[in-house]
């Protein structure tokens, strides 16, 4: 979530510097070339005033004439700025350098003729770091007796002020780069903040998703929305562990209490069938029934302790163990006439002994049941990364897609095998023994025709996810 959720932060406090940082380039560029601006207009304001006392006379005559040539020629010299007065006509009254006429077109042009109507051009086009060869035309008017009689002209180079903007720019750009760097520091802090009670959350709901009932969330940090979502939580882990050991307690003190009396039933029937003559059907149906009933009785007593129990999770020897119960049904497998053959490879994962070999006895004994006589019935155990299996595949006449995703679930039985023995539990309780170790079953088509069930067990312990995977 952190990868979603950091990136659209960044985006957007990126977004805010860049919205601040924009205005603050461009106000800077402003305020450097108004300061420059000004300098200018204030040398042309005293060379205005100069000016304004000049004569017309032979040249070279008038002695205020060459006062205002001499400062403009010292004004060039030192500030490499090009200045001078201008009549209305366009001829000079002083200049300097000597060559240097006014431009004919652009904006000096208009700067000038600004001038010549009384107003001083304060506001010239920006100049942009980028802009070589930029120059900055400043006009300001030569009022005598109300008249405008000539415009001092200044033209200077922008080299300076272009350094000068873009040395505050760099300024500026690391200043946004410090922020944004702090920002993406904040971030993160933030996001592992407001996310952690999330990632604990979720951490815990996967435990109780996978059997661990009693998985709840840590007190921590982050929001108060969260830490309350934390409490709420808890209180509903608590409340449907609650409901879910009671449905336990009630079906294993149900089995457990129905017993005795249909043991006493059952001992009736068989007081009540000596008095009838032998062979008699209905007590025949009777004792079948009752003896099924108890046997669904057995199996449920079975399932609620399989949900109830903890696994005994140890490193054990897989093929050891499915080669163990192969021997132990293949005598059974011989009297129906089935073949019950083990390829049992040296395979070894955590799993509780126990719950495997119940499980793996259920599956053999559900394949031994469909198989018909003269077919076979195979374990095979394999490794897989991080998992170990047991294959058991057997050749009757298997399940239709329907009924293949069905299997597995309690009481339930396929209709064309209502008259085999059975409750209909075996299956159930074999996934309840296995997923308490973290293991699993799984029911697929094996062909031409059969069933393929595939017992999967982990190769590291389930509370140690950084544990070395078993040999």
């Amino acid at each position: 979530m952190r990868t979603r959720l950091l990136p659209l932060l960044i985006v957007l406090m990126a977004g805010v510097l860049l919205a601040l940082g924009f205005p603050l380039a461009v106000s800077l560029a402003a305020a450097q070339q108004q300061g420059v601006v000004v300098d200018r207009i204030d040398d042309t304001v005293r060379f205005a005033a100069l000016a304004q006392f000049v004569t017309e006379g032979p040249e070279g005559s008038d002695e205020r004439r060459a006062t205002l040539q001499d400062q403009l020629n010292r004004y060039h010299d030192t500030y490499g700025i090009r200045a001078g007065v201008f009549y209305r006509e366009r001829n000079s009254l002083a200049r300097a350098p000597q060559n240097w006429t006014l431009p004919t077109e652009g904006e000096g042009l208009e700067a000038f003729e600004e001038a010549l109507t009384g107003r001083r051009s304060d506001d010239p086009p920006q100049v942009w770091p980028w802009q070589q060869g930029q120059r900055l035309v400043v006009a300001s008017p030569v009022v005598s007796d109300g008249d405008v009689v000539a415009v001092v002209f200044t033209d200077s180079p922008t080299g300076q002020l272009r350094s000068r903007v873009l040395r505050g720019w760099l300024l500026i750009a690391a200043g946004e780069s410090a922020a944004m760097l702090l920002a993406v520091g904040a971030a993160f802090r933030l996001t592992g903040w407001v996310l952690r009670p999330v990632r604990v959350l979720d951490a815990a709901t996967h435990d109780i998703a996978t059997g661990r009932l009693n998985s709840r969330v840590a007190p921590s940090g982050g929001p108060p929305e969260l830490r309350r979502l934390a409490r709420s939580f808890n209180e509903m882990a608590d409340n449907v562990e609650t409901v879910l050991e009671q449905q336990r307690a009630f079906v294993a003190d149900a089995s457990h209490q129905l017993r005795n009396p249909l043991a006493a039933l059952l001992l009736r029937i068989e007081l009540l069938a000596l008095e009838l003559p032998e062979g008699n059907a209905e007590i025949a149906s009777v004792r079948t029934e009752g003896k099924r009933l108890a046997q669904v009785l057995d199996d449920l007593l079975d399932l609620a302790l399989a949900e109830h129990a903890a696994a005994d999770l140890r490193l054990t020897d897989i093929g050891a163990l499915a080669a163990e119960r192969v021997a132990a049904w293949r005598p059974l497998a011989e009297e129906k006439g089935v073949a019950l053959a083990g390829n049992t490879a040296a395979v070894t994962a955590w799993a509780d002994p126990v719950a495997l070999s119940s499980a793996l006895d259920a599956v053999i004994d559900n394949a031994l049941k469909f198989t018909p006589q003269g077919e076979a019935v195979t374990v095979e155990v394999a490794s897989n990364g991080g998992t170990s299996t047991v294959v058991v595949t057997d050749k009757g006449p298997g399940l239709s897609d329907e009924e293949l995703a069905r299997i597995g679930d309690r009481f339930w039985r396929s209709g064309r095998h209502q008259n085999v023995k059975g409750s209909g539990l075996g299956l159930s309780i074999s996934r309840a023994l296995l997923a308490a170790g973290g293991g699993s079953i799984a029911f697929a088509h094996h062909r031409p025709h059969g069933l393929r069930v595939v017992l999967t067990v982990p190769r590291t312990a389930p509370d140690a996810p950084d544990a070395p995977d078993a040999p």
